[in-house]
């Protein structure tokens, strides 16, 4: 089980689906279209309509070559939008940010769950935030530009750095989320090569968020823009669920809800319906 704030959500009992909610202008694949507070709430409740079990609220894009955006911009972006839509739609939400200041008052305003990109190593105030905090924190897989002796391995330790981290600060296990950080300091290949090694996160004992939505690494596949990758994401999904991921962040979120249902039942996790 998942706590966050209020709710408790079925870990591991089936796949949950976090929708995407940008908030920036500049996002690689719905900038600028969910940034002002109306729109943001429709699109929040189209989420939730259509089964999100999260929300996940960003206020900076993450893509390669997006402009940083500074602490007071970023809060500006979110914390207007997460106060409404904590107030008016009953879901988790999840502040997608790496600064610590951000992270915390986003909580303070109405978030649940912290979604570090830099698994809790760009801002060094990060892990003591989580620890003070009691959220539930996910710590996604990025590095500095530095080639790698072995990718997996590098990747396990890396991965492992942040949850040290973090728990030292006082994070307990049962709130500690790993993302492989698919698309993130990671050419093509590499990507591939840590989905097909997708189970070897899981063995580590937490459980795994995997976002690969729209990514680059689908379009460079089939050859395809960002609006037209709902079935290669779906493909990453299917192969996710069978390695053992317990959550999928996504931007097409009726689609993939439908897609993990059937994936479930066909594992055995749930029982279908009649």
């Amino acid at each position: 089980m998942l706590v966050a704030g209020p709710y408790s959500l079925p870990l591991g009992k089936r796949t949950l689906v976090m929708g995407i909610l940008n908030v920036t202008p500049d996002s690689f694949s719905d900038g600028g279209k969910f940034n002002s507070l109306d729109r943001a709430l429709r699109h929040a409740e189209k989420l939730k309509a259509d089964g999100a079990d999260i929300l996940d609220i960003g206020g900076e894009s993450t893509r390669p070559g997006a402009d940083d955006v500074s602490t007071e911009e970023e809060l500006e972006r979110v914390i207007p939008i997460i106060e409404q839509i904590s107030k008016r739609i009953d879901l988790p939400l999840s502040i997608d940010t790496y600064k610590a200041k951000v992270a915390k008052e986003s909580i303070q305003a109405g978030a649940h769950i912290i979604n570090d990109v830099w698994g809790a190593k760009r801002d060094d105030d990060m892990p003591n935030v989580m620890g003070e905090l009691q959220v539930p924190v996910i710590l996604m897989h990025n590095r500095m530009p530095s080639p790698y002796q072995h990718l997996i391995k590098d990747v396990l330790q890396d991965l492992q750095i942040s949850i040290d981290l973090v728990k030292r600060a006082g994070v307990t296990k049962d709130k500690i989320i790993l993302d492989p950080g698919i698309g993130f300091a990671k050419n093509v290949e590499e990507n591939i090569q840590v989905m097909q090694h997708l189970n070897r996160i899981v063995n580590l004992g937490y459980p795994v968020l995997l976002a690969t939505s729209r990514k680059s690494f689908i379009g460079h596949t089939l050859d395809l823009p960002p609006e037209e990758r709902v079935e290669g994401t779906l493909a990453t999904v299917g192969w996710g669920i069978n390695q053992g991921c317990h959550i999928v962040r996504v931007h097409d979120v009726r689609q993939t809800v439908r897609f993990c249902k059937m994936m479930d039942v066909l594992k055995g996790a749930v029982r279908e319906n009649g």
